[in-house]
This record gives C-alpha cells, sequence and structure tokens, in this order.
C-alpha cells in the first residue's frame, strides 16, 4: 500500500487543491502496486484517476483553461495514455522508466538536495514516437500535457517571442504538467548558421536561459526530426538526449499485432509480414493497421486477411516514396 510520504503528500495536495500534483502522487502508490505484484489493484488505481480526470469540475484550472494571449501559446489536453501502448527499443524504454522512477520519488530526492530528470531532448525520424511519449509521460504521471504552440509562438517582431516565451515558463513555474516543444529545430537551430536572423538568436539565448534557470516540478520535452542543425549549448541544458529510430521488423511487428489486438485475424505469416516493413515509421503501420481494420469492417468479413494487410502496408510505402522524393 502507499507509503507514509505517499500518504502525506495525497492529504497536501488535498489542502492546496493541486489536483495535478494529487493525480500524479496517486499514479505512484499505482506503480508500487504493481510491482508488489498487486497488479488489478494498481489497474484499478489508474482507473480512478483517469475516470477523474474527465469528469466535469467547477472549479477553474489555471492553464488547462487559459485565457488571454496564454491560450494561443498552449494547447492543454489531459491524455490516459499508459507506457504499455507503445513499442520501444531497450535503450529509450529504460531513459524514460529512469524519468519517471525519479518523477515518483520526487519528494524524497528534493529532500536530499536532489533534482529528479525532468528536461529532455527527443530526436529521431518523423513517427517514431515522440509525440506520443510527451502523452505517455503525462497520462503516468497523471498531470495535464501542454502543447507549446511555436506558430503563435515565434512572431516577426523584435522581443515580441521572447516576452511570450517568458510567459510560457511563468507557466511551467506555476502549473505542474509535461510541456511539449515540438519540431524544437524552430527555435533551436544553432546560432551561426547563414540564414539565421537575429530575432532567433535572442529567442535562443532566452530558452536557454530559461530553461537552465527554471527549477520547477514540470517535465519539459522538446522533439526535433532534426538534431544536426541544433545548436550545441542545447544539449548540455536537457538532463537526457533520447534518440528514436525507425522500428526493426522485431519491433514492428509487435506493434502490428498489438494494433490488431481485439479484432479476429486470418491466418498471417508474420515472417512474410515483415519483410515488408522495412522503412516504415510507427506511424505508419498505424495508419495501415487501422486503415486494414476499416476495410475489413465496412466489408463485413469476419477476420482481417494477409492481403488487406499488405495492401494497406504497400500504400503507406508509396506515400513515403512520394514524400521522400518530393524532398529531394
Amino acid at each position: 500500500m502507499a507509503n507514509a510520504s505517499q500518504v502525506k503528500a495525497l492529504v497536501q495536495s488535498h489542502i492546496d487543491g493541486d489536483e495535478g500534483h494529487f493525480y500524479s502522487v496517486a499514479m505512484q502508490v499505482a506503480a508500487t502496486e504493481a510491482k508488489s505484484g498487486h497488479e488489478k489493484l494498481a489497474q484499478e488505481l489508474r482507473s480512478l484517476v483517469d475516470s477523474a480526470k474527465t469528469r466535469p469540475t467547477s472549479k477553474a484550472i489555471p492553464i488547462s483553461q487559459p485565457r488571454g494571449e496564454l491560450a494561443a501559446l498552449l494547447q492543454a489536453s489531459y491524455p490516459k495514455n499508459h507506457f504499455g501502448e507503445m513499442v520501444l527499443s531497450d535503450v529509450v524504454r529504460d531513459k524514460l522508466n529512469r524519468l519517471m522512477d525519479e518523477q515518483r520519488h520526487l519528494s524524497r530526492l528534493k529532500g536530499h538536495g536532489l533534482s529528479p530528470r525532468r528536461k529532455l531532448l527527443l530526436v529521431g525520424p518523423p513517427g517514431t514516437g515522440k509525440t506520443l511519449t510527451a502523452s505517455v509521460l503525462a497520462g503516468e504521471l497523471g498531470v495535464p500535457l501542454f502543447l507549446v504552440r511555436l506558430d503563435a509562438l515565434i512572431t516577426k517582431f523584435m522581443g515580441e517571442t521572447a516576452a511570450k516565451l517568458r510567459q510560457v515558463f511563468d507557466a511551467v513555474s506555476e502549473v505542474r504538467g509535461v510541456y511539449f516543444f515540438d519540431e524544437f529545430d524552430a527555435i533551436g537551430s544553432q546560432r551561426g548558421l547563414a540564414n539565421d536572423v537575429g530575432e532567433i538568436r535572442r529567442v535562443l539565448n532566452s530558452f536557454l536561459q530559461m530553461l537552465e534557470q527554471d527549477k520547477s516540478n514540470s517535465v519539459i520535452l522538446a522533439a526535433t526530426n532534426h538534431p544536426e542543425i541544433l545548436d550545441y549549448a542545447l544539449f548540455r541544458r536537457f538532463d537526457d538526449v533520447i534518440e528514436y529510430e525507425l522500428p526493426d521488423a522485431v519491433h514492428a511487428v509487435t506493434f502490428l499485432k498489438n494494433k490488431f489486438s481485439g479484432f479476429k485475424l486470418a491466418k498471417i505469416n508474420w515472417d512474410r509480414v515483415a519483410l515488408t516493413l522495412d522503412g516504415l515509421s510507427y506511424a505508419d503501420l498505424s495508419r495501415a493497421a487501422e486503415d486494414a481494420i476499416k476495410d475489413t469492417l465496412i466489408s463485413e468479413r469476419v477476420s482481417i486477411k494477409e492481403a488487406v494487410i499488405a495492401k494497406m502496408l504497400q500504400e503507406r510505402r508509396e506515400i513515403r516514396d512520394r514524400i521522400a522524393m518530393n524532398n529531394k
């Protein structure tokens, strides 16, 4: 059951009216029960937290219903995703589990003057799980996910972008959550690039300073498909850099099987399917699997056939190849 520090944290978060921290501690209790072999109780606790987060409330929740200019900068949600939905390499899973363990023992670490991991740089090709990682971390911690809208953040007016960035970091300090800077290379590019402009250099300098000074309890994630153009000074500001790759055949087949769970499959030769998966991302595989499911349901077939799966995978390969050719 919950240890003494978790009970105290639950009571204190209730007194403070801090729903985000209350959910986070409740998820810590669920994780503790799961590690103790009480998986049924752990799942019941997770379900209760998920249900509570979707329940209408009369209390005003800061920033999850943002007002004024902040409403254009942050898009809030309460994900229900969990790690069981992801197929990850051992290296990526270990790094994410390490962050989760440190976050779940946040109070204990801080009590000894230590800071838990909470600033991650996610790099890798599109569709490899970076965005889903943000949702899963928020779901597991029981805190809101705030997507930082870079299209609204970056403006052509000198100083305005840095001022908006200051608002975002003020929110990071005020409301605990997972703050996700997607396509981060828009502001994180090297300061010496030939096509760089003064405003972006100033924004990057501001971001580096604010990131280093931030001592909040929020988790900050930045994701990019182009790590090679990021400023070198960025990398040492993050607690960890996690590299995502396109799935190999084993991970890709595992992912497809997970997507088809709950649906009846005809006899599938997975070794043959595996030969067609090279170069496809998890996003490609997800769309192909969903298309195969929809085709089967609409056609009123009783099971999903290998030929339908192969057809949908081929369509995704053709789309990928056209995009690659257009980008040359």
